[in-house]
């Protein structure tokens, strides 16, 4: 894993551990990390991380409206 160095406001770095945890949320969000790699990140275990996505508006299912048209399409 590479280390990144970001320049961010004093007021997100007094909140370190949920600043982090945001971004690992929102970049599973946008499918730029699996949950796994998200919660690496975050620096918890995978089934922790999976709880704590509901505090940042995120679903644990990624799945578009595409995804499940073609689910129900399968079915029969």
């Amino acid at each position: 894993m590479t280390t990144l160095t970001l320049q961010v406001p004093d007021s997100l770095e007094a909140n370190h551990e949920d600043t982090v945890r945001f971004l690992a949320a929102k970049l599973y969000e946008s499918g730029k990390l699996s949950l796994g790699q998200a919660a690496q990140v975050a620096g918890m275990p995978k089934w922790d991380f999976a709880e704590i996505l509901v505090n940042y508006d995120v679903n644990y299912f990624q799945y578009t409206s595409e995804d499940i048209i073609n689910e129900f399409k399968n079915i029969g």
